[in-house]
């Protein structure tokens, strides 16, 4: 039987991730509010599966290897060369969302993050894909300002939008 160092070393970090989880859960306050449990109950869980994932990793180490394995050949896994153009644009996507969330609003982050996102996985109707991103986006931002009170910034569709975001 030959262990193989990668292995190990991957087993080891999930059980360690688990156990660090594990300890700072610990540390949460534990009552519960109206619904009976506190704080600590999700990272507890999170903690108790990284834990598992560890261990079994562990066994299945010291017990001839990792199974069911896919192979190391990208070729054979049916993987695609890196598309850097994809890759940048999708990026691109992102880092619009982020620098203008808290100007342009929610509503218009999203349409240009889905548009991005769109172009990075092939699309070149640019058109299409900003309306279709700002009626999912402005969806999601009146679900979540009037069923789920919570506050997502409307930016400069503020006058348009109403009450409805900060």
């Amino acid at each position: 039987m030959r262990v193989r160092a990668p292995e190990l070393a991957l087993s080891l970090g999930v059980l360690a991730l688990g156990t660090a989880t594990a300890i700072a859960t610990a540390r949460l306050p534990g009552e519960g509010g109206y619904a009976g449990i506190g704080p600590n109950f999700m990272p507890g869980v999170v903690a108790a599966g990284l834990i598992a994932c560890g261990l079994w990793l562990l066994y299945e180490v010291f017990t001839g290897g990792w199974r069911a394995r896919p192979s190391d050949d990208p070729a054979e896994r049916g993987d695609h060369a890196f598309h850097a153009p994809g890759f940048v644009w999708v990026t691109a996507g992102l880092g619009a969302h982020m620098a203008l969330i808290g100007h342009a609003g929610f509503v218009i982050a999203g349409a240009l993050l889905f548009a991005g996102v769109a172009r990075g996985f092939g699309s070149s109707r640019i058109a299409r894909d900003l309306a279709l991103g700002s009626a999912i986006a402005l969806v999601v931002f009146l679900f979540f300002v009037k069923f789920l009170n919570v506050n997502l910034p409307a930016g400069w569709l503020a006058p348009l939008l109403g009450s409805a975001g900060i």
